[in-house]
């Protein structure tokens, strides 16, 4: 019988979700682009006025993936959900985990009063978009994402 756990991740997680946070990076193709620390996951998310927070998936007992957002305010749109990430390891794929993970973070959204979700998501990616589509989402068209490293 097929055990599946989802809960929120506390600090005593922060190692396993670092481990996660790396392989997804492999994943996609950006292996050495990860600079964030597990003291910048404990500062920002499991101390006091939190700025993200996530959730772990286990199957059968083991860390199979996490999900990890925050809130931002939309000018135009208000409270907004933003998802961050959203990943599961890669022998746990094809079993209805993301969508356990994704149903969770639309809940949560929901539970927060949000007006909606944001993520993004890579253009070569197609297993992730094909599973996005089923949600009914809306592709950004004429947008590009701009970021300035400090």
């Amino acid at each position: 019988m097929e055990q599946i756990e989802i809960r929120k991740a506390g600090l005593e997680d922060v190692p396993a979700m670092y481990s996660l946070v790396k392989e997804l990076a492999l994943f996609e193709k950006s292996p050495d682009e990860v600079s964030s620390s597990l003291e910048d996951y404990i500062q920002n998310g499991f101390q006091e006025n939190p700025i993200f927070a996530s959730n772990l998936i286990f199957y059968q007992g083991n860390l199979a993936g996490f999900s990890l957002w925050y809130y931002r305010f939309s000018t135009w749109k208000g409270k907004r959900f933003y998802l961050e990430d959203l990943f599961i390891k890669e022998e746990y794929r094809s079993l209805g985990l993301g969508k356990m993970l994704l149903d969770e973070a639309v809940l949560e959204a929901k539970r927060m009063n949000c007006t909606g979700m944001m993520w993004q998501v890579l253009d070569w990616n197609e297993p992730a978009i094909q599973f996005y589509q089923k949600y009914g989402v809306k592709f950004d068209a004429g947008w590009l994402n701009v970021h300035l490293d400090l």
